[in-house]
């Protein structure tokens, strides 16, 4: 995976230097990271900068109690999706292997407890508040395909098996569901993580081309 040592000359600016946002290690060495090609051989502060202007108005929220592996695999589909940020609720330490090191590029918040999340979540946009939608397939849960997710919100998902805590269920401004027509109960947390947050994508980014 990755790219070897820059081949010929090395990029220049107008003023015959080194752009600012090119690293020389990487240059001289390979950029073996994963990250797409037009971010090769970008230093990691200016990867994290460029995203910044152009992060998506939804946050992910993830409950660790149980030091869930699939936590890495929540963060890394947030970070394909370019999520405003990332929230750890309960443990302050989670798995981090399934991440791949694309935490790395995402701005993570640390939530001791839901009601802190929640908390958080109220003095958002100037004290007006930011929605916490829970997924999770309980009784009286909203279909997420027939829901309209707000543009700024926070999906908040419980660890695989357990799902969502008493205390989250009760937290947050609505409950949403993804169909499933099978015979298992539920379904791998990273990939209704996915699903969900195509699914604002798709609401919100695609939904609004001319």
């Amino acid at each position: 995976m990755g790219v070897g040592p820059w081949a010929g000359e090395w990029p220049v600016g107008a003023d015959g230097e080194l752009p600012g946002h090119l690293d020389p290690d990487l240059l001289r060495d390979g950029d073996r990271r994963n990250v797409v090609d037009g971010y090769r051989y970008w230093r990691h502060e200016a990867i994290v900068a460029d995203l910044d202007t152009r992060r998506h108005g939804f946050h992910v929220a993830v409950e660790n109690w149980g030091h869930d592996f699939n936590i890495g695999s929540v963060i890394r589909t947030a970070n394909a999706f370019n999520a405003a940020a990332f929230h750890i609720v309960g443990r302050r330490r989670w798995n981090r292997r399934g991440a791949m090191v694309t935490d790395r590029y995402q701005h993570e918040h640390h939530h001791p407890d839901v009601q802190h999340l929640l908390d958080w979540a109220a003095a958002q946009d100037d004290g007006r508040g930011i929605p916490v939608l829970g997924l999770d397939n309980l009784h009286g849960a909203v279909p997420l395909e027939t829901y309209a997710l707000p543009e700024r919100c926070v999906l908040l998902f419980g660890q695989e098996g357990p799902g969502l805590s008493p205390e989250a269920i009760a937290g947050c401004d609505a409950l949403l569901e993804i169909a499933q027509f099978g015979s298992t109960r539920s379904m791998n947390a990273g990939a209704a993580a996915a699903i969900t947050m195509h699914a604002w994508v798709r609401q919100h980014v695609f939904d609004q081309r001319p």
